[in-house]
């Protein structure tokens, strides 16, 4: 357990606040409603880090939707992928009669979001896209790109609303640069 002191130590600076993350949002849930406005749409949040923006993106869109989660892990040896993705949370619904936006926290090297992609796009659903709220394309691996990106940052260890170090820092309104240097 963390005392606060050492927690707050290790927040850097802020490089995304609260309020830019909230005009985003309102953003990206308007080109949701203009794209889906009549058809199923199905919100796919890609567990654990996503699920704070999911919350705040489903209750900005207005178009009837429903509401799913996934979590997956990736075993990969060095910088070789080994191509396998163990889903460890599953969708319960068949996606195929949906539209599916999958709302991402952040795509760093792409691999594990490129083969949940992947495995969803052979369910055959009506359409797929990914919303993610960082993009850090510096770090990509392998191509792949989201149709919405919130914001792209550099190569930085980043923390807050949703994304942790060592499972803390979730609970922050807004995004910092975390110190990795103690």
């Amino acid at each position: 357990m963390k005392s606060r002191n050492e927690y707050e130590k290790r927040i850097k600076k802020v490089i995304i606040t609260e309020e830019e993350i909230k005009a985003k949002t309102a953003d990206c849930a308007k080109k949701i409603n203009e794209l889906y406005e009549g058809k199923p749409l199905l919100l796919v949040s890609i567990l654990n880090g996503a699920f704070v923006f999911m919350a705040d993106l489903c209750r900005a869109v207005t178009v009837p939707c429903e509401i799913g989660f996934m979590a997956a892990s990736s075993y990969y040896s060095g910088t070789v992928s080994s191509g396998n993705v163990k889903i460890t949370l599953d969708l319960v619904q068949d996606i195929s009669q949906y539209h599916i936006v999958i709302v991402e926290d952040i795509i760093d090297t792409g691999r594990t979001l490129k083969d949940i992609y992947e495995l969803l796009k052979k369910r055959n659903p009506l359409s797929i896209r990914i919303v993610t709220l960082l993009d850090k394309p510096s770090r990509r691996q392998v191509e792949f790109n989201a149709d919405i990106s919130l914001f792209t940052i550099p190569d930085i260890f980043v923390i807050g609303y949703g994304l942790d170090c060592g499972e803390y820092y979730r609970n922050l309104p807004y995004i910092a640069e975390y110190d990795t240097q103690e």
